[in-house]
């Protein structure tokens, strides 16, 4: 039992700390989206700008990393969705039995996304470095190595998550 509270203390401690700093990532969106509008409108009111290529691209990577690496923490803190109409009614231990059933199936899950991004990503070095096929062509490997990164991270979240229901199961403190 000590083996998986210290599990839960780092593994969480990890996720909390790249979350909190993550969760500011919403303002790199927020400006990439201004000076993609403010370049679009800019050229259209007679301003030398011309509008970039690279802005929706760019937002949609900031997107990705924003969710992915924001995902374990979100899983940490229960901000994830769930169906209450009869788990909301269930005690404490029982939702424990229950998130531990379903928790192997997210880690399930989880596992096999990683084993496809590590493929993808792998792709992506292999080849001389893949690209995206849109104007801007930017390299795909920074993209897929955070993909992984964050899928890695909230399958680690998963375990911790699982750990932490059979310490409640077993009614012994968490922390």
């Amino acid at each position: 039992m000590g083996l998986m509270k210290g599990y839960i203390r780092i593994v969480d401690g990890f996720n909390r700390r790249i979350g909190r700093i993550v969760m500011y990532g919403i303002f790199v969106m927020m400006g990439i989206l201004l000076w993609s509008t403010f370049s679009k409108v800019g050229s259209d009111l007679g301003f030398d700008i011309n509008p970039s290529l690279w802005t929706l691209e760019m937002a949609q990577f900031a997107m990705v990393a924003y969710y992915i690496l924001g995902g374990p923490y979100s899983i940490q803190l229960g901000s994830n969705v769930r169906m209450d109409l009869v788990y909301g009614e269930l005690s404490n231990h029982r939702k424990a039995w229950v998130d531990s059933f379903s928790v192997l199936f997210l880690i399930f899950y989880l596992g096999i996304l990683l084993w496809g991004g590590l493929e993808s990503t792998q792709y992506s070095f292999k080849y001389g470095g893949e690209r995206s096929p849109t104007a801007w062509r930017p390299y795909l490997w920074p993209i897929k190595v955070i993909m992984v990164t964050g899928i890695a991270l909230m399958l680690l979240q998963a375990i911790s998550e699982l750990f932490k229901d059979i310490l409640r199961i077993r009614d012994e403190e968490i922390a």
